[in-house]
């Protein structure tokens, strides 16, 4: 076997102890400060003193697809092509969502490592990233949602359920990221893979901020699983995919500019096409919206809807495609001709009744802007500091493979 693999220009070491990364979805730093402070997570409030907390930036958009590839890839949605969780394929004419492995552009170091002979797994919460996330993966690879489908020909694994020892999760439902978590810990006692990735779902931090019980309650749970990877051995490194922030006014109604209905007023009907890339098969908790959109427009037009956008109460920036791209790192033609961002405090939707908004009993929490970019990145062992410059939470893997002391 390999001692090291270079995937998309970086190189990595191979584990010399079993390693496992975490992506906690939606995981706002405030999360774990407060649950700290409750006394209900021992593990992360160890992390300060014997391993090593930092701050770093996840990719933009601040959702989960894009993100959870550039955590598997090392590298930005400019070299792995994972925009958003839904885009506007010009090849088809339509939109859909990206999450068939044919739009991946790059090699994930789980495969790589797989393919150098490493024992390698990968548990996701929803099925929608199994298949990006697994591509090209020789090892184990399923999702909760589906552990009950899993067979060892097609997922490394069979009779997952009676394995990990708890029932079917439903997709909304913390359960669904108990059981990755229990996966994890069951992985590793029956096989001790040499890498394992693990990817949680962000419905309890849709529906409850920082703080409250049942916040507190889940990752009182998640800290009980990580030590448990922890006293077996493993390195362990903990990042998000995005933050997250209530997206409401001061009495806890959403804020949400419906910018296909505010377009099509101003300039026609269908003049100009308006695509949520938070958009995906659950939408329940948070109504697909989000504080990130993508607007495709007639270039004799492109100016005044930019000015007519900008000047929208609620939004940050209205970038063209060339500025985005180059600033967020994104593959240009994926990506509509502008890109609008919302204040931290608002969302973007389409046109009001293409919205159901009826799963929405909670204020409004959401992501995808800028607000929600910084994301914890922990791991349970020291690390070298090579320089001070900005960390990603890609750097993840790199810094528990090459780095850790």
């Amino acid at each position: 076997m390999t001692s090291e693999i270079t995937v998309n220009g970086r190189r990595y070491a191979a584990p010399s102890e079993p390693t496992v990364v975490v992506c906690i979805d939606g995981c706002e730093q405030e999360y774990i400060n407060q649950a700290i402070r409750a006394e209900v997570a021992p593990f992360f409030e160890s992390l300060a003193t014997r391993g090593t907390v930092l701050t770093a930036d996840c990719v933009m958009p601040s959702f989960t697809n894009p993100n959870n590839l550039s955590i598997v890839t090392g590298a930005p949605p400019s070299v792995h092509g994972i925009s958003g969780n839904y885009f506007f394929d010009p090849e088809q004419g339509v939109e859909v969502l990206m999450n068939d492995a044919k739009y991946l552009r790059a090699p994930t170091i789980l495969a790589e490592f797989s393919k150098a002979g490493r024992k390698v797994a990968m548990v996701t919460a929803k099925d929608k990233l199994s298949a990006l996330l697994g591509c090209g993966l020789e090892g184990v690879r399923f999702s909760a949602e589906k552990a009950n489908e899993a067979t060892l020909a097609d997922n490394g694994v069979d009779d997952a359920l009676a394995k990990i020892g708890l029932p079917p999760p439903t997709v909304y439902s913390a359960q669904l990221s108990e059981f990755v978590l229990a996966a994890g810990v069951w992985l590793m006692k029956t096989m001790r893979p040499d890498i394992v990735y693990l990817s949680t779902t962000d419905y309890v931090q849709h529906k409850h901020a920082p703080g409250t019980p049942a916040a507190n309650s889940f990752y009182a749970m998640l800290d009980k699983y990580l030590s448990s990877l922890d006293k077996m051995g493993a390195v362990i490194g903990v990042t998000a995919d995005h933050g997250m922030n209530a997206k409401t006014d001061s009495v806890g109604r959403p804020n949400i500019l419906f910018l296909q209905d505010i377009l099509d007023a101003r300039f026609g009907a269908g003049a100009c096409r308006v695509i949520l890339p938070i958009t995906d098969p659950y939408v329940v908790h948070h109504g697909a919206l989000g504080s990130y959109a993508t607007v495709s427009a007639p270039a004799p037009m492109l100016a005044e809807v930019t000015q007519c956008l900008g000047a929208l109460e609620g939004v940050d920036h209205v970038l063209d495609n060339a500025t985005a791209c180059a600033r967020f790192e994104l593959p240009n033609d994926r990506v509509g001709d502008l890109v609008v961002l919302a204040k931290r405090l608002f969302t973007l939707g389409t046109a009001a009744e293409k919205h159901d908004l009826a799963g929405l009993t909670a204020p409004l929490r959401s992501h995808g802007g800028l607000t929600e970019q910084q994301v914890p990145l922990l791991l349970n062992r020291p690390i070298r500091r090579e320089t001070n410059s900005r960390l990603r939470n890609f750097d993840v893997f790199a810094l528990a493979l090459n780095r850790t002391i």
